[in-house]
C-alpha cells in the first residue's frame, strides 16, 4: 500500500518532522496492555465520581478514561493523570524495541539535515524515558507531550503541532507529521501540516484515504527510505 513517490513528495518540502510516539516509534502498551491501565484509570476515577466511573468502565482507551476524568472534575482529572503518567512511564520500559524501522526514521530525517520532534497525547515523561532507554534521545530536538491538566488540546487539536513548530522556530507549514491515527490526520488538517498516515493494521489504509491523509504507508522503513532520497 506505500507509494513511494508519494512519501518522497510529501516529505522532500518538510524542514522538520513530527514524530507521533504511540505507534510509528512505539508500541506503548505492549507489554503493559492499555486495557489494563484503562481499568486501574477506572478504579481511581470510581471512587471519586461514580457517574463518570460507570461510563469509563465502557472503554479499554487510558486516554478516554483521562477524559472522561478532567469533564468530572479538574482534581479528579489530575489524579487521574498522574495515575496515568505514571502506568505509561512503567509501560514503556516493558514494551520492547522501538518500532521496526523507527530508528532509521529518526536518523534518516536528523542525517537529511532535518529537525526532529515527537508530539504525541502520551506524556513527554514516557517519551523521554523510552528514548534514552533505546538510545534514541540524541535525534530529537523537541518532546511535545500531553497538554497537563488540558486534554482538549490534545490531538484532532492542532495545538500540540503548533506548539512544537513554535519551539522549532519553524512555520508549522514547513513541517509533517508522521501519525497512526484519526486524530494525528484531524490535526495535521487542522494545523496547516501535511501528514503521513502509518496504517500499522490493515483496516487503517482505507480509513486514512478516507481522511485524505497526505501520503499512507504501512512500514516505517519506507519512510527512513524516502528521507533518503527525498
Amino acid at each position: 500500500m506505500t507509494h513511494d513517490d508519494q512519501l518522497s513528495d510529501v516529505l522532500a518540502p518538510a524542514r522538520v518532522i513530527f514524530f507521533d510516539f504511540d505507534g510509528p516509534v512505539c508500541d506503548v502498551f505492549a507489554g503493559l496492555p492499555a486495557p489494563q491501565v484503562a481499568k486501574l484509570l477506572t478504579a481511581l476515577l470510581s471512587a471519586g465520581d461514580q457517574v463518570a466511573g460507570a461510563k469509563a468502565a465502557e472503554t479499554d482507551d487510558p486516554i478516554e478514561v483521562l477524559r472522561l476524568a478532567h469533564e468530572a472534575n479538574a482534581e479528579l482529572g489530575q489524579r487521574v493523570e498522574h495515575a496515568l503518567t505514571a502506568a505509561e512511564v512503567e509501560a514503556v520500559a516493558v514494551a520492547g524495541p522501538p518500532t521496526p524501522g523507527a530508528e532509521e526514521a529518526l536518523r534518516a530525517a536528523v542525517s537529511s539535515g532535518r529537525a526532529v520532534a515527537v508530539v504525541s497525547n502520551n506524556s513527554a515523561e514516557c517519551v523521554q524515558h523510552f528514548l534514552v532507554a533505546h538510545g534514541l534521545g540524541e535525534y530529537v530536538a523537541k518532546i511535545v507531550g500531553r497538554p497537563s491538566g488540558q486534554p482538549h488540546l490534545m490531538k484532532p487539536n492542532p495545538f500540540p503541532l503548533i506548539t512544537a513548530a513554535e519551539q522549532m522556530h519553524m512555520d508549522v507549514t514547513n513541517c509533517t507529521l508522521i501519525g497512526d491515527s484519526l486524530t494525528d490526520v484531524q490535526a495535521a488538517h487542522a494545523a496547516g501540516t501535511t501528514v503521513i498516515a502509518y496504517a500499522n493494521k490493515p483496516h487503517k489504509a482505507d480509513l486514512f484515504a478516507e481522511a485524505q491523509a497526505d501520503a499512507i504507508t504501512e512500514d516505517m522503513y519506507a519512510i527512513a527510505d524516502a528521507l533518503t532520497t527525498a
